[in-house]
Parts: structure tokens; sequence; C-alpha cells
């Protein structure tokens, strides 16, 4: 990994007060150190508030045979990122799952694709970064890339995690930023796209 991508800081951090009622209070991340060893799990919305605690997550690539990539515009209701595009999903595992099972689950969780729809899920990537979402949280993550490519594209979102979704030429966005701007893309997607052609 390098320096450059390591940590990735933004200028402030978002102050929000611990709210219990959250529904990510009710969960727990892995907390790690920044080769991926576990240090034990921390609730999920301490890990993102604050000056954040560095944990585990992952995000995945989906594409179809013709070399597109899947982008899907997270919620207007999530917390962090609203209405940014992410390509294609990204969560956490919890504890004892692996990457590629928790990567399975959210698949099919938000999008309804069903691993009969794929049979290349992998893990292509591994990086650090940190960016603050602002008065609102962070993300400090250790990130899996991960890579699936689509045989059947039947898609079935599901409302509270998917805003909305698009299909766009992997290499055309990722040489022609400028052109998407106005998507708002997540910063761990960003990252993953800059390493994938570095």
């Amino acid at each position: 990994m390098s320096s450059e991508d390591a940590v990735d800081a933004g200028d402030s951090a978002g102050q929000v007060g611990t709210d219990t009622d959250h529904e990510n209070a009710l969960q727990d991340v892995i907390a790690v150190d920044p080769e991926d060893a576990e240090q034990g799990t921390v609730n999920r919305l301490d890990a993102h508030t604050g000056d954040g605690i560095r944990h585990r997550a992952f995000t995945c690539l989906v594409y179809d045979t013709d070399g597109r990539i899947l982008l899907a515009q997270r919620a207007p209701t999530k917390r962090l990122w609203d209405g940014h595009w992410d390509g294609t999903v990204a969560s956490h595992p919890v504890e004892g799952q692996s990457q590629e099972d928790a990567t399975e689950q959210r698949l099919e969780e938000e999008l309804g694709i069903s691993p009969d729809q794929y049979g290349d899920l992998r893990v292509t990537d591994k990086f650090e970064y940190k960016r603050y979402y602002p008065n609102e949280g962070v993300e400090w993550e250790v990130c899996s890339v991960l890579k699936v490519t689509l045989d059947d594209t039947s898609l079935d979102p599901d409302e509270e995690e998917i805003g909305g979704m698009l299909w766009a030429d992997y290499e055309h966005l990722h040489e022609n930023p400028a052109l998407y701007r106005q998507l708002r893309l997540c910063p761990w997607f960003e990252i993953a796209m800059r390493r994938d052609f570095a």
C-alpha cells in the first residue's frame, strides 16, 4: 500500500453525540490494526463518530460481461455519504465472517443478487483510508476490494439501501472523472478505482 493511500484524512472531524436509538448502535464491527489484524469488536456507531475507530470493511465492484460497472446510489436515509454513488456495495463483516461471505450476503440483501448469478467473487486489493463526513461522522477502515462479474444482471434493489442504479463503462469512468462529478462518488470507491488502474 502506498503512503498516499494509507490514510486519507479529511480536514475536520464531524462531531455528533452518540445516538443510542440509531440502528448502528445495535451492531458491532471488527476493530483492526493497520495490517488488518483483529483487535476485538467495537460498537459500529462509536467506530463512525468523533475521530473514529479503525475497523474492517469491504467494497464490492459489480460488473457485467461487457465491462460495465454497476453504480449504486446510497439511500437518502444513510447517516454517512447519503445520496452518494458507490461501486457497488460496501459494508462490514461481522466477527467470524469472511469478506467473501459478508459480500455475498450484502449483494443479496441490497441488490437481490444471488450466488447463482456469478461464479468469480474474489478479493483483489486492500487499503486503509480515513475520511470525515462534515458534521456527521467518519470512515476509518481497512477496506478489502472484491470483484464479481454477473452472468445474469437481474436486480431487485432494497429501497432502504439503494436510491438509484446505473451501469457505466468502467474505463471511461476512470479516464473521465469530470464527466461523472455530478454523481458524487463515495471516497472508498474512488480510492479503489484509482488503485485498480495504477
